[in-house]
């Protein structure tokens, strides 16, 4: 039996998303048995620990200059994890010396940089794809499943919300997510970028938008230490200028109707990022990430006596990845995401096509943050054909 070919990785950045894409690299081949297995070759940071930490996670060198990891010629896959700022260079970089490419969510800083890094992959011939790791979450799989095969009929609403409560403290330290220069924008685009991709992978494209968005503190004290979502408050102040909160109304082109938010000022919950979807035949609603594992599945073709929503417990073989994991009803978590998420990339690689999400998806996703965003400076609906 000849040996699996092998794909060398090079990651960019560590913390909260360094871990999350470790754990997708290290665990893949003992679920899954993907076409090429990856190597968990270079990880990159500046930061002190970075030594302790690639030794512990398995990586098997270190670099603190991503420009010398992503033009070495062992290294076949870049992934960056580095903040948004970072990730226009860094694949353009990489895509110049025919780097595979697997970024974070936002692709980038604003809609042109998105573009441009779309030209680059695909100038370049190589694989790429956008973080949007809910779409590997198995009950979203069923979900898709679900529509595609005309369960719920004729798509008429889609409700998302996105809610974080880690800013309801004014004293929260002004932390590298709430400066624009680092960030972009607030959670317009680190959570609201989530629902729109589910939005479009489940319901269609968007055709128009109108939105609205609040900061309600203006001022923090300024962080003198920051680790992923922790970081401890100095003495100075310094301005929020990116949005607490953002909601907009969406018409799809399918003429469904959609209404969004994304908060971190949702009291009391810590990660709910969830979608309701309604149509002719049926209705889906995905309470995730605190219920994940769960899909709550509505038929107009039961009868009478026994309509109602049911909970279905997506953790038998059947569903969307679960084969590859435990015994039925022994549930998965977020951190797993990643795993089918490097699955697929990895399967992608192998086969010579598109993974799914691209960069392209990455593109369409900032098409509609931008046109809510002109939507919200010049107040009135904004079509998405202005921006494309």
């Amino acid at each position: 039996m000849s040996e699996k070919r092998s794909v060398n990785v090079a990651l960019i950045g560590h913390r909260f998303m360094g871990k999350a894409h470790t754990h997708g690299y290290t665990d893949v081949t003992i679920f899954f048995d993907p076409k090429v297995h990856p190597v968990k070759r270079v990880i990159c940071a500046r930061s002190d620990d970075l030594p302790g930490v690639a030794e512990r996670w398995g990586w098997q060198e270190w670099e603190s200059d991503w420009r010398k990891v992503v033009t070495r010629p062992d290294v076949d896959l870049v992934d960056i994890c580095a903040p948004s700022l970072l990730h226009k260079d860094i694949t353009l970089e990489a895509a110049a010396v025919g780097k595979h490419v697997l970024c974070e969510k936002p692709l980038a800083m604003n809609l042109d940089d998105a573009r441009e890094m779309l030209e680059a992959v695909e100038r370049a011939g190589v694989v790429h794809s956008v973080g949007f790791n809910y779409r590997k979450i198995p009950a979203i799989g069923l979900a898709k499943q679900l529509i595609d095969e005309g369960a719920i009929g004729r798509i008429h609403h889609f409700r998302g919300i996105y809610s974080q409560d880690w800013l309801v403290d004014p004293n929260f330290p002004l932390a590298w997510r709430l400066r624009k220069k680092d960030a972009g924008a607030g959670p317009s685009w680190d959570l609201g970028a989530h629902v729109i991709d589910l939005a479009r992978y489940l319901v269609g494209e968007v055709a128009e938008v109108v939105g609205t968005q609040t900061t309600f503190t203006k001022e923090r004290p300024v962080a003198v230490f920051e680790e992923g979502l922790k970081a401890v408050a100095g003495d100075e102040m310094g301005e929020v200028d990116v949005d607490d909160a953002t909601s907009f109304l969406a018409h799809f082109e399918n003429g469904a109707v959609g209404i969004f938010e994304a908060t971190r000022y949702a009291t009391g919950h810590r990660n709910q990022n969830r979608i309701e979807i309604y149509g002719s035949e049926g209705g889906l609603v995905w309470n995730g990430v605190e219920k994940m594992n769960e899909l709550e599945f509505y038929s107009c073709s039961d009868p009478d006596y026994a309509q109602g929503y049911r909970t279905i417990q997506v953790g038998e073989e059947v569903h969307p990845y679960m084969s590859g994991w435990w015994p039925a009803g022994h549930i998965i978590g977020f951190g797993d995401t990643f795993v089918h998420e490097v699955l697929d990339f990895l399967n992608a690689i192998a086969e010579g096509r598109q993974a799914n999400p691209s960069f392209y998806d990455g593109v369409q996703c900032q098409v509609i943050l931008a046109a809510v965003d002109k939507s919200i400076a010049e107040r009135r609906w904004v079509s998405i054909a202005e921006l494309s």
